[in-house]
Order: structure tokens, then sequence, then C-alpha cells
């Protein structure tokens, strides 16, 4: 049984709900997890996503900012909605789906941004940023017996060298700075996580979800980052059959600045 599970940092799902449809049309993932839907959560378009054929839909939101939301096919229980250095962001949506007999446990996670300066004693968000990724040291992809685990999300930095257009000239950058790159490959070690983009196109492939808003022709530039990311429990990995970026999506009318990204597991 072919399952897929999409990420997508919309940057506002009402004002970018048509794209949004178009992927659920093309594409048919049985999960869509959406990240910075800037929206509260009496105003989700939830009913769009039942007519598109998404009956179950789990949303965190919040006025302005942030807001996670997981649309799914298959029916989950078991919702859970961390508060990620206590300052009341929604920025973390949990579920357990039952897939092929088996339970999985998706994590949708929004992690913050981390501002200009890459120094957390003058720059109050990536103090955030850093504090937010310790805490996630603690999630491990072995959490319950007998439950597999997804986590999938705007993670907001490009671990490896290939996941940047330069390596060299993006250490100093917010999103590669080594402080942030070792972190979190620390916390994919320490969870037992497995990095299934990489798994599937390994390095030196270069890999990119992100492209800037600033650059007058993003395309042409191609200076992207890999800030998107699905990872998995052990167990998941010998089932995954495919990984795609759709880069094409950066071009769709009204684009958010990160494109969808997709794996497919054979369950």
């Amino acid at each position: 049984m072919p399952f897929t599970i999409a990420t997508w940092n919309i940057n506002s799902v009402r004002l970018r709900l048509p794209i949004v449809q178009r992927l659920l049309a093309e594409e048919a993932p049985d999960v869509l997890c959406l990240q910075e839907t800037k929206c509260p959560n009496e105003l989700f378009p939830i009913e769009a996503f039942h007519a598109a054929g998404y009956p179950h839909v789990a949303i965190h939101g919040q006025k302005g900012y942030h807001g996670v939301a997981t649309i799914s096919r298959h029916p989950f229980d078991n919702e859970e909605r961390r508060d990620f250095c206590q300052v009341g962001d929604s920025r973390h949506l949990a579920l357990t789906l039952r897939v092929a007999e088996r339970r999985i446990r998706v994590h949708n996670l929004y992690v913050p941004a981390g501002g200009d300066e890459p120094d957390p004693l003058v720059n109050p968000k990536f103090d955030h940023k850093l504090r937010f990724m310790a805490e996630m040291r603690a999630m491990r992809a072995r959490e319950e017996e007998g439950v597999s685990s997804i986590l999938v999300g705007d993670l907001n930095v490009a671990p490896l060298e290939h996941d940047v257009w330069s390596h060299k000239q993006l250490l100093k950058i917010v999103s590669h700075t080594p402080v942030e790159t070792e972190e979190m490959l620390a916390i994919i070690r320490d969870g037992e996580w497995r990095d299934l983009l990489r798994r599937h196109i390994p390095e030196p492939s270069k890999l990119y979800t992100w492209w800037s808003y600033r650059a007058k022709d993003w395309d042409a530039a191609d200076k992207g980052r890999r800030l998107d990311h699905i990872w998995s429990s052990p167990d998941l990995e010998p089932h995954l059959s495919d990984v795609r970026i759709l880069r094409a999506a950066r071009g769709w009318p009204q684009p958010s600045d990160h494109v969808p990204v997709l794996a497919t597991l054979d369950l």
C-alpha cells in the first residue's frame, strides 16, 4: 500500500488556498502537513479541505503568525500540541494515524527562523531558535512501542554542505551556521531519526526546498536552501520508495517561498 506524506510551508493558508487545492488535486497525498498557516483556528478554511476529499483536519493556529495544520485522508487520534519554549507559539502538532495496520505518529513542526544575526546574546530570535532546537533533542523516533514515527516540517536549518547553494558563503548566515547544523545533526542522531530526503537522494546532490522572494529571478539564480524536511523512525526507512521536491510550485501564482516536499512509503 503506497502512503504519501507531504509537507509545505504555505506562508498563509487563506491567501494561498488555490495552490494548496492544486497540490491536492494533482498529487493527492494521503497526508499534507502545512506550516506558517497564519490563521486562527476559527478562520481556518476547513470546508475547502473536506471538499477536496480530506475529511480529517487538525489545526493549531494563531492570529497573524506561525500556525501548523495536518490534513489527512486517514482518521487520526491522540492529538498533541507542544508549547516549545513556553512562549505560546503555534509551532507543533502531533497525531497518530493507522495505515495498513500500522500506527504512525506524525509530528508537524515549524522551527523559528532565527532572525538575521547568528548571535544569541544580541538576537533574541536566534536565542529562541537554539532553545527550541535544544528541546527537540528530547524527541525520539522510537517514542512508543509498536508505533512508528514521521517528523516533517519547515525546520529552518539546512544541515548539510549540499543543502545550500554555497556552503562557504552561508556559514555565517542563519539557517546554515555551524551551531545550527551541528545541533540538527545531533537531534537526528540522538533521536534515531532517518533523514528520508537524503536517504533517497544522498550528497553530493544539491537539494533545495526554499528560494528567497528577494531574488529577481529565483529560478535562474538558483540560490536555494533545504529548509523543509521529512524524517522517520528506522523501521519505516526500508519502505521508502520515492521522494519528490516540487520545484515547479515556486513558480505557481502567488507562490510561497517554500515548495512542497513529498515522501512515499510502501507499507
